[in-house]
């Protein structure tokens, strides 16, 4: 790895080097944080999480082939090489931001309430058409996951399309001095996160945290349909580049027709040009996520064929929206994650099928002191909709039901305590060849839902 060797190691991070003074000028092979992970010459980073400590497997993993231990503890690594910091966390942000500006790199950022991985998804994909692109994996996303996403770059990268989630206020400042962005996206500013942060006004503060910490010259790209969004008039001394529907300052999308939970077409205007797309995942969120690629890939040159190409292969990640069988009936599993908007967004794709409509709903966390008028929300939305059967399943979903029954006591609604109640009532709910939405915040664990009608 491209000057990470222990003596910049510790003089980045603040650290104390002890051991063998021979080692201080080789570069490391990979920093790891899971001690089943190690490969020869790497820094081993000693990591405190809740079930377990990895300073309790640093003579393990220096017999495996570890060049050297980052540790808070002196005693944890007995007589083997290692750096000495207050804080390991700390210390590999530290290390991250170093090694990041080691190499010629562009850093894509991409942040919002809702869609930021399926946004990242689809820009990489339109960028690896013509840069060899790198991006973050799952949620590796915040304090830890990014650093660690960074360390998984190479001279050979071109591009980063990183990934930054956060739920407080001040994480997006920690998160933006890491990796400086050469473009930031923002995907929207949503009811997400309100515990923390208040209201959308208090998530539109903490999302543009980022805006400090732009590179010279850097661009930022912004959903023009958001009203939030819409009022950044100038971020790093430029304006920004708006994509929507509705908008069409910028880029923009038309001609939009909805192929069912199949895929969704529309015509792409970049500037001058325009070209018909067709983007492999069902709803007009999918649209706005092709947008925001088409704005990247036209900033970092990318020629209209090669976007067209990016959206059109896409595949997202598992537990996203993605269409799967069941042992009866397809599945909309879309079961990682929930809040109001995203749960509108997947409530809208299910009414556009012709099948028999069933949404299972659940808690959606994180949501605050007015969490309940949310589900509440969403519930009076679902009403409106030509569903055939709504299930809310969970303490705060219970209030999604009576907001169905309230506004709509003509839809089909039931309400469980929790999934193991919903589980068991399942084979008499689902009929043969119904379309099943399963989406709830991921501490619901909606995948036992998913299991379910899989068996």
């Amino acid at each position: 790895m491209k000057n990470l060797t222990p003596k910049n190691i510790a003089e980045c991070c603040g650290g104390t080097f002890y051991g063998d003074s021979s080692i201080l000028d080789k570069e490391i092979s990979a920093v790891v944080r899971d001690s089943r992970e190690i490969v020869p010459g790497c820094l081993f980073a000693a990591i405190k999480g809740e079930r377990v400590d990895g300073h309790d497997f640093i003579p393990q993993v220096m017999e495996k082939g570890a060049m050297l231990a980052l540790t808070e503890r002196r005693d944890a690594a007995e007589d083997k090489p290692c750096i000495v910091v207050q804080s390991t966390l700390t210390a590999l942000q530290d290390i991250a931001r170093f090694y990041l500006s080691q190499l010629d790199v562009r850093v894509v950022s991409i942040t919002g309430s809702v869609g930021k991985t399926s946004t990242k998804e689809m820009i990489a994909s339109v960028l690896a058409q013509k840069y060899r692109t790198r991006k973050t994996q799952g949620n590796f996303n915040n304090g830890l996951g990014l650093p660690l996403t960074i360390f998984t770059l190479d001279e050979t990268d071109e591009i980063a399309v990183l990934e930054m989630g956060i739920n407080h206020f001040g994480e997006m400042d920690v998160l933006g001095s890491i990796a400086p962005p050469d473009i930031s996206v923002i995907t929207n500013i949503g009811t997400c996160h309100l515990e923390f942060l208040g209201d959308r006004d208090g998530v539109f503060r903490a999302k543009t945290e980022i805006f400090k910490h732009l590179k010279e010259g850097a661009r930022v790209v912004l959903n023009g349909d958001d009203d939030k969004l819409i009022q950044v008039k100038e971020a790093g001394g430029r304006e920004p580049l708006f994509y929507g529907i509705e908008n069409r300052s910028g880029v923009y999308a038309d001609n939009i027709e909805y192929i069912g939970t199949e895929a969704v077409r529309c015509v792409i205007h970049v500037g001058e040009e325009a070209f018909s797309v067709r983007i492999p995942y069902p709803g007009q969120h999918m649209v706005m996520n092709a947008l925001a690629a088409a704005c990247v890939g036209m900033e970092c040159g990318v020629l209209p064929a090669q976007i067209r190409a990016g959206i059109e292969t896409l595949e997202l990640p598992g537990g996203r929206f993605r269409i799967e069988e069941g042992a009866n009936c397809r599945i909309i599993n879309d079961c990682y994650n929930a809040n109001p908007m995203s749960m509108k967004a997947a409530l809208k794709v299910l009414s556009e099928a012709e099948d028999r409509r069933v949404a299972i709903l659940g808690d959606m966390g994180e949501l605050g002191k007015d969490e309940l008028t949310y589900h509440r929300e969403v519930g009076e939305y679902a009403a409106e909709l030509p569903l055939d059967l709504i299930i809310a399943v969970g303490p705060r979903a219970a209030s999604i039901a009576d907001a169905v029954r309230e506004k709509n006591a003509g839809m089909p609604c039931i309400h469980f305590a929790d999934v193991d109640a919903l589980k068991s009532a399942l084979p008499v709910l689902i009929r043969d060849g119904d379309l099943v939405l399963v989406k709830a915040s991921h501490a619901m664990a909606f995948e036992r839902v998913v299991d379910a009608l899989k068996a």
